[in-house]
């Protein structure tokens, strides 16, 4: 067994990215985007109203108030995002909203928030998860817990690799564990106190207005707000859907919102429900335990079951689906932290690589990126979820208040619109909200941890400018050289000579910029005059994460590269120089030009093959990153086949 048969057994069999098929293998329906997508909403259950209820203190009645405010800035958050999801059906979400509508610079900070808040994602999940599940093991367990939290990461990895929809299918039954076991929990928790659920309002408004009495309506409302911006993380994950909607089967528009739905009702549900349970139970801290745990090892025992392990089997089914579910939650920083990547490759704020498919057709680089990178993070933090928490919350506050901004914007500018003032106001208002979210996280926060995200965060960025700066600086120059070299004048193409594979033939290996293509073509004419009497033509071009975005998509790929192709031929005709062209797609570049060289090879036996290289300089290891290698590891292929290739270097 060869390491190519092994690595399709374990990761699969290949996918052809021009197959129609293929698509409809990795898209996603609605119910399918609700447990990978909303796992990372749903999970935040787990630990934000833990955050928000406990920082009331003393003052546990203004957690009625707190469920409330929870559920409707659900609904809030989420309807603001659908607009999202009409106005950018391709996906992109918080990146693209800020790029569009405020401005590119606007987009590289939302950008830089959404990857660190999706590696935050994977790191967090894992480790409130892991949290979890050891709150029903002895203390002493804990010393394996960051191991746990390893060993996930590397297995979720393991599954996107795979391809999402598999990674998805084998959590469903994690995740509808979860919904069921806490919608029945919470549904019983809050039937039990029935009778004095009358009267928690009236004993609520009188405590309030006690505690204004004796401190103040500022100190209220500050204690109040206080906790409910500290249960921010309750909110984090609404993005996701608009962020992937690509991934989404058609009409996606129609399957984006139906899964924001889905997503916003279970959230609300489950969110505002614990809290209520908290309040209901009267729940209090306990060494060791969350607060989840705490609370319903009340309400099962409440059941009074004659068998002491009934009770236990409940209690470790209810906690283990929690832990569960947050593992879930994790797979979606793997799911949507690759887009972000792509769409910000595509705009040269990341390395191209960021934009290429796998032969399974995922971002496989991004992958490997989020995961190593929530490795990083899970040891440098020991796995400790508050510190997480408030390292997560900010970045996910800054990307909903530029997208909100933007929307506000977007809505300012269009007032002749009949739906102007319904949706300016609904954006405000989440503004609004997401915004005081955001500048009490930090300002609480900030000594706690807060400033590191903040560092990421600006890290990112700079890196994202020097990235960006070289590759405007490095096109600059592929303007100049297409100029000179792409826009060579050719008469007519009337009557060409014919094709003679007995007689030397230059193949050239050409890419997307038509000067290089141009530069080498010349450069062998003027070093070999009158050498050789065949030129052919090979283009391998990417299907990447861009170009697989949907038909249009991949027509407007094969339209250009053919245009570009006829373009060679048409030139080397009208010189009186026999030529033709070959052109692949597929994810892999160099597997598909090794294919069709093999095949010029056999048809023209007398052959050298040619390509240009560009060659900067001040090259270094930063630049080398940024470019592909094709050339070389073409070059390397063809001679282990006896195969004969030159390099000609482009200097930009």
């Amino acid at each position: 067994m060869n390491l190519q048969h092994l690595r399709q057994i374990v990761l699969g069999a290949p996918l052809d990215p021009l197959n129609p098929k293929s698509r409809q293998h990795i898209v996603l329906l609605a119910f399918l985007a609700w447990v990978g997508l909303g796992a990372d909403g749903l999970s935040s259950a787990c630990y934000g109203p833990e955050e928000a209820f406990l920082a009331l203190g003393e003052h546990a009645h203004l957690g009625l108030y707190l469920a409330l405010a929870t559920a409707l800035t659900v609904f809030i958050i989420s309807i603001a995002y659908n607009q999202v999801i009409e106005l950018f059906p391709s996906g992109g979400g918080g990146y693209k909203v800020a790029t569009s509508l405020i401005g590119s610079h606007a987009g590289l900070v939302s950008g830089a928030a959404l990857i660190v808040d999706y590696v935050l994602t994977i790191a967090i999940s894992a480790a409130s998860g892991m949290d979890a599940l050891f709150s029903l093991l002895p203390p002493g367990a804990a010393t394996v817990k960051l191991a746990m939290e390893f060993g996930l990461v590397t297995l979720l990895i393991f599954l996107n690799m795979r391809g999402m929809k598999e990674s998805i299918q084998v959590l469903l039954p994690i995740f509808l564990a979860f919904f069921i076991t806490h919608f029945l929990l919470i549904s019983y928790g809050i039937a039990f106190q029935g009778e004095g659920l009358p009267g928690v309002v009236p004993d609520t408004f009188r405590e309030t207005a006690e505690l204004t009495r004796e401190h103040g309506w500022i100190f209220v409302a500050a204690l109040f707000l206080r906790a409910y911006s500290l249960g921010g993380g309750t909110y984090t994950g609404l993005e996701a859907v608009s962020n992937n909607v690509q991934m989404l089967a058609e009409p996606r528009v129609k399957t984006g919102k139906l899964t924001m739905f889905y997503m916003a009702l279970s959230l609300s549900f489950t969110a505002g429900g614990i809290i209520l349970l908290y309040l209901l139970w009267g729940a209090k801290p306990v060494a060791g335990q969350t607060l989840n745990a705490v609370t319903f090892t009340a309400i099962i025992q409440s059941l009074e079951w004659e068998s002491p392990f009934a009770n236990q089997a409940a209690l470790w089914i209810a906690l283990a689906s929690e832990g569960g579910l947050l593992f879930v939650a994790a797979n979606t920083g793997f799911l949507g932290g690759p887009a972000v990547l792509a769409n910000m490759a595509a705009d040269s704020w990341m390395p191209n690589q960021f934009r290429h498919l796998s032969n399974r057709l995922v971002t496989q680089n991004g992958i490997l990126m989020m995961g190593v990178a929530a490795l990083g993070i899970l040891l440098w933090s020991s796995g400790k979820v508050a510190l997480l928490v408030v390292l997560y919350s900010i970045n996910v506050f800054l990307t909903f208040s530029l997208s909100l901004l933007g929307l506000c914007i977007y809505w300012w500018r269009r007032r002749g619109d009949a739906r102007w003032r319904q949706r300016l106001l609904l954006s405000a208002v989440g503004l609004s909200v997401t915004g005081s979210i955001l500048v009490v996280t930090v300002v609480e926060k900030f000594a706690e941890g807060g400033w590191v995200t903040m560092v990421i965060t600006g890290v990112v960025i700079a890196c994202c400018l020097a990235i960006k700066s070289h590759y405007d600086a490095t096109r600059a120059q592929l303007r100049k050289a297409d100029k000179l070299f792409g826009d060579q004048f050719y008469g007519s193409v009337t009557n060409p000579p014919p094709l003679d594979p007995a007689k030397p033939t230059a193949v050239f290996m050409v890419g997307s910029s038509r000067g290089g293509a141009m530069h080498a073509l010349l450069w062998v004419q003027r070093l070999w005059p009158d050498h050789y009497k065949n030129f052919i033509f090979l283009s391998a071009r990417e299907v990447d994460a861009q170009s697989f975005g949907g038909a249009e998509a991949l027509a407007a790929l094969r339209q250009h590269s053919k245009s570009d192709m006829h373009y060679y031929v048409n030139f080397c005709h009208s010189h009186g120089l026999a030529a033709k062209y070959e052109l692949a797609f597929g994810t892999d570049t160099a597997d598909e030009m090794t294919k069709l060289s093999l095949k010029a090879r056999d048809g023209f036996p007398n052959c050298v093959f040619f390509t240009s290289k560009l060659v900067f300089e001040r090259e270094n290891w930063f630049i080398r990153q940024l470019h592909n290698q094709t050339a070389l590891a073409m070059q390397s292929r063809l001679h282990l086949q006896g195969m004969q290739m030159v390099i000609l270097p482009m200097k930009v």
